[in-house]
Order: structure tokens, then C-alpha cells, then sequence
């Protein structure tokens, strides 16, 4: 059986081990972010209607000559 040593870091070595794994952090909620924001968009345009397809309103003022 091994004996295991139990080692304290010191104060510096912790502070450098959370920022590393911070930034690990902040940088996937950065790519998961973009990633969200890309399929965002990619679902925008498939859903939009080129302006060529889509009809003027034209307004159709025959019902009001009716109610006078």
C-alpha cells in the first residue's frame, strides 16, 4: 500500500489553478454562446421570405362606398 502525501498549494498556486479553470469556463460559455447565436441566425434566414415573394397590401376601399 502507498502512503499519500497530503499537500497543501500554497496561496498563488491556488489563485492560478481557479483563473485557469475560469477562463477554461468563461471561454466554452463564449463558444457555446456564439454556437447559439449562429444556428440563430442560420434559422432566421432559412424562415425569411425574399422581399420578391412577398405581396403589397393594397388597401380595398369598395367595402366603405357599400355603407354609405
Amino acid at each position: 500500500m502507498t502512503a499519500s502525501l497530503n499537500v497543501t498549494p500554497r496561496p498563488a498556486e491556488v489563485s492560478m489553478q481557479s483563473d485557469e479553470s475560469a477562463s477554461k469556463g468563461e471561454q466554452l460559455e463564449a463558444a457555446e454562446r456564439e454556437a447559439a447565436k449562429q444556428r440563430l441566425l442560420a434559422q432566421a434566414e432559412a424562415d425569411r421570405v425574399p422581399v420578391d415573394d412577398t405581396t403589397r397590401a393594397v388597401p380595398d376601399r369598395r367595402w366603405r362606398r357599400d355603407q354609405r
